[in-house]
């Protein structure tokens, strides 16, 4: 995929109203948004129909082809004076998430429409808390991938379900907090899902059963990734705070549990290394989408997990709640270990 985001090293993350032109659109085409005339005019958006994108939905159906949405950026022209500080307005000329009739096989493929970073206040974007990214705490960034993020996905129950790809609904990258308040935002990245569903795809044709792929945890808000603390073996600067992680098991059988991978009668640590083993097999034929893969044994009902990224370097860890009783025990001997412990929670997802 082509690097459309704002600093090119986002593949694919997001793509802006103007980057669309760069896939091919005519100047007309590029807003893909159909507001009353008047509206369009003073925000300086061409009338259009979204059919004019038919013609190039492969472009944006990801490498695996399974994708059903691409996050958009608020248009800039949306920042003129009489519409900027009303929200509101600006988001009834930019419908949230726009369906681009008849654009895939697969379902419904839909252009959503982010909250730019810029309306997350105080910590909060409207009434949902989200916390702070370690750029905005002053802190000095390891690379381009700690950035920011660039926009937030609105999510509310009546868009939730709402499928991205052939596997994956938006709810399911939902942080596990706050649950009575609503809309929740989220940070999502397309080639986390391509990877996805590319390891879905390995899996089914090397024989095991993929129907079901549940998300333990998708999207993690930087408020509540520190509050899990660092001995659950989520990392402080996790990537599941980027939008480029998830924590998954197999679970076809719809039992909950990870399934048994490897058919040798047991559910446990080796089934995990079967999805590792698929993710070796994409990101060696797609190495831009190359990242971290994290296996834990299991620690509750669901059994076995893995985590998988597209941070853009590749990682590998192996995380039990045992060996990581050890580093902090071990580690308040020496402060040789505890730079060891602090390495190898910086590697935990």
């Amino acid at each position: 995929m082509n690097a459309l985001g704002r600093r090119g090293r986002r593949s694919a993350a997001s793509i802006s109203f103007a980057a669309l032109g760069a896939l091919g659109f005519s100047a007309v085409a590029s807003a893909q948004i159909v507001v009353k005339p008047d509206i369009a005019a003073l925000a300086r958006m061409p009338v259009v129909d979204s059919s004019s994108l038919r013609g190039v939905i492969s472009n944006l159906a990801g490498q695996s082809g399974k994708l059903l949405a691409r996050f958009i950026l608020p248009p800039r022209s949306m920042a003129i004076p009489v519409l900027s500080g009303n929200l509101t307005y600006t988001m009834k000329a930019v419908p949230a998430i726009q369906e681009v009739a008849g654009a895939s096989a697969l379902g419904r493929f839909s252009l959503i429409t982010m909250r730019s970073f810029r309306d997350k206040i105080a910590g909060s974007v409207g009434d949902y808390r989200v916390g702070f990214w370690p750029e905005e705490s002053g802190r000095l960034v390891k690379s381009d991938a700690y950035e920011n993020p660039e926009g937030f996905i609105e999510v509310t129950p009546e868009n939730q379900d709402t499928r991205i790809s052939e596997h994956f609904k938006l709810r399911d990258f939902l942080t596990h907090d706050q649950n009575d308040v609503w809309p929740k935002y989220i940070v999502l990245r397309e080639p986390l899902l391509d990877k996805l569903e590319l390891v879905i795809s390995d899996l089914q044709s090397h024989g095991v059963p993929a129907r079901n792929v549940q998300v333990l945890s998708g999207f993690r808000t930087p408020e509540h990734n520190l509050a899990l603390g660092d001995e659950s073996g989520r990392a402080r600067d996790s990537r599941h705070q980027f939008g480029d992680a998830a924590d998954i098991i197999i679970d076809s059988d719809g039992d909950g549990r990870m399934d048994d991978l490897n058919h040798d009668g047991r559910v446990d640590f080796r089934d995990a290394r079967v999805i590792l083993a698929a993710v070796e097999r994409v990101e060696a034929q797609y190495p831009d989408l190359v990242g971290g893969v994290g296996l834990y044994h299991s620690n509750g009902s669901h059994g076995p997990f893995a985590h998988i990224d597209v941070r853009g370097s590749r990682a590998r860890w192996i995380y039990s709640l045992a060996s990581s009783h050890r580093r902090v025990k071990h580690s308040k001997k020496s402060s040789g270990a505890r730079k060891v412990a602090s390495h190898s929670s910086h590697k935990a997802k």
